[in-house]
């Protein structure tokens, strides 16, 4: 069968599994354009390329599949350059194709020429300029090998308009061969042993629960490791609902602003089981003064990780879950007996914890008035007016930090935010890249106006394509996350953060966009405003809340400095501005 290379590229992501992509035509691949008419894939035409990656990366997180998207050459490539660089950092399976001029053009400065491979080399796990038609169908067999396997990460097609036009003979590769890729699966069974040795040993152990065990569909490996060996779990940022957040072993977040049982049970672990975690600034504070007492077993499928933040005294390279398999059979007893009984006694350690939680739970303080709305409040009313498995977006600031911090993350993928990259404007189009994938559950954007503001476009495609999200605005008029810093770093001087509490008119925005708006501005309009909103399954949802433009996120540990300083309120704010440096 005879192809064009742009037939061959659709015929190949169909043979790769594919069943939606994101994207926006332009010049140079336009001519893949054309045979999308006849394929079966769905795909969603974004409003800026930023979103088409932003949605592959929602549509990854929870389904577990790669994400697609197709852009243009030049600026397209370039704004997709974000979206790579945040699944890179945050381990997600995305492959994208770009357009490229044509071989002839490459290097003369051609119009919307890039050297996109070039440019998206350190944000890449891997990336490939297509030269000749013929190579099409392995190149993008490898692509999804390399994006799914071993730790996953992006993969970047930049395909000429040239060789997109070029005939070639259609064939499907029996199998991929990459001699000098091999990811790692298997466990070293005696690093498994000597880390079963510490785990009985330690009397104050901890297990440091990372994405990596998402990325390797470990939760229930992992459940069964803590209730059988009856060890308290920490779960990041990027692992919220790995681990039920109301199973009594779960501490909730540790970090930055994480809470004080976790943060502290830590610092003053003698045993951290970091399992797919890679010893993140955000979490260890100073890595000097990190869990100072603490040995640590850890497992990550990337060995570049072991050693480049904590030495571990037990390095296990490998598959999460089957680390975590392996962990519980050797620390299963042959007799069938209790396994803590063979264990160190820990009875002192519990009480410990269990004593922390009692006197330093989360807390804010939301006046009977109704007035002003606090944004914790609205976050506990979306968690408590929403089904137990709703699918929670964020962008990135103070209100990512509060969705982390007071929803209940009971099931495994159903928190999709940026970690490592931090990117404004992720929640929007992630939260329909979600959607797709997971038509069936119901999803909500926790976002800041910030954020909001950088992505919105976004729900036009969402309208478009009848794609119903819910979008809840955590509107404090500023970009609240910097404004806590330069309140207690920078001596209340407020630098270029208020964004104006009337514009935009966040309700006329989203109706222009085909969506509802809603607008909240107490605390008893709040159930209210949800309930709507869930009602409505036909267009997408914005619902503007009002919060309290001077609410801080708490806890919080000072940035550079160490986690033992972590202030839980306003009152502790005048020592964290003497203890903490700048945060960076």
């Amino acid at each position: 069968m005879e192809l064009t290379g742009a037939q061959a590229l659709m015929r190949s992501l169909e043979m790769s599994g594919v069943e939606v992509m994101f994207g926006l035509p332009g010049g140079a691949i336009l001519p893949v354009y054309d045979p999308v008419l006849d394929s079966p894939i769905r795909h969603v035409l974004v409003r800026h390329e930023q979103g088409a990656g932003h949605m592959a990366q929602g549509y990854a997180h929870v389904t577990g599949k790669p994400g697609v998207a197709m852009v243009t050459s030049g600026p397209a490539a370039t704004n997709i350059v974000t979206p790579l660089c945040d699944a890179f950092m945050d381990s997600i399976p995305m492959v994208v194709v770009t357009g490229q001029v044509a071989m002839s053009a490459i290097g003369s400065d051609a119009f919307q020429e890039c050297d996109t491979t070039g440019i998206t080399m350190a944000v890449t796990k891997h990336n490939y300029l297509v030269t000749e038609a013929a190579d099409i169908p392995r190149i993008v067999a490898e692509a999804f090998h390399i994006a799914t396997t071993g730790r996953p990460g992006p993969v970047l097609i930049d395909l000429p308009k040239d060789v997109s036009n070029e005939m070639m003979t259609w064939y499907w590769p029996d199998g991929v061969e990459l001699p000098g890729y091999r990811p790692r699966s298997g466990v070293d069974p005696a690093a498994i042993a000597e880390a079963a040795a510490l785990i009985r040993s330690a009397q104050q152990p901890v297990i440091y629960a990372g994405g990596g065990l998402l990325k390797a569909r470990a939760a229930e490996a992992l459940r069964e490791l803590a209730e059988m060996c009856d060890i308290h779990v920490v779960t990041t940022l990027m692992a919220r609902g790995v681990f039920p957040d109301r199973h009594p072993l779960c501490l909730g977040m540790p970090g930055m602003h994480g809470n004080y049982s976790a943060v502290t049970a830590m610092q003053q672990a003698d045993l951290l089981i970091n399992l797919g975690a890679r010893f993140d600034d955000r979490v260890t504070g100073n890595p000097a003064h990190f869990a100072p007492n603490a040995k640590v077993i850890h497992v990550d499928i990337d060995p570049a990780e072991h050693g480049k933040v904590r030495v571990p005294d037990v390095a296990i390279a490998g598959d999460a879950r089957l680390a975590v398999e392996a962990l519980i059979a050797a620390l299963r007893p042959p007799d069938g007996s209790d396994a803590t009984d063979a264990m160190a006694d820990r009875s002192a350690w519990k009480s410990t914890i269990s004593g922390w939680q009692e006197q330093f739970p989360l807390q804010y303080d939301q006046p009977s008035s109704g007035h002003p709305l606090k944004p914790q409040y609205v976050v506990e009313q979306l968690r408590d007016h929403t089904p137990d498995d709703t699918i929670v977006v964020a962008g990135v600031g103070q209100h990512q930090m509060w969705a982390s911090q007071y929803w209940k993350f009971d099931y495994p993928y159903t928190w999709v935010n940026s970690g490592g990259l931090g990117t404004m404007g992720f929640a929007v189009p992630a939260a329909i890249g979600a959607k797709v994938g997971q038509p069936d559950r119901t999803v909500w954007a926790v976002d800041g106006d910030g954020c909001f503001q950088m992505t919105a476009q976004e729900l036009i495609s969402a309208s478009a394509e009848n794609i119903p999200v819910k979008v809840a605005i955590l509107n404090n008029a500023y970009l609240g996350m910097v404004r806590q810093w330069q309140e207690l770093f920078y001596a209340e001087r407020y630098s270029e953060v208020y964004l104006s509490a009337d514009h935009p008119d966040y309700v006329g925005w989203a109706e222009a966009m085909g969506c509802t708006g809603i607008r909240v501005e107490s605390a008893e309009e709040v159930v209210p405003a949800i309930t709507k909103a869930n009602s409505i399954d036909d267009r997408p949802v914005v619902i503007d809340f009002r919060v309290d433009t001077e609410e801080k996120v708490y806890p919080m540990v000072p940035a550079g400095g160490s986690n033992d300083d972590i202030i839980l309120g306003p009152e502790g704010d005048a020592d964290a501005a003497l203890k903490g440096s700048a945060p960076s």
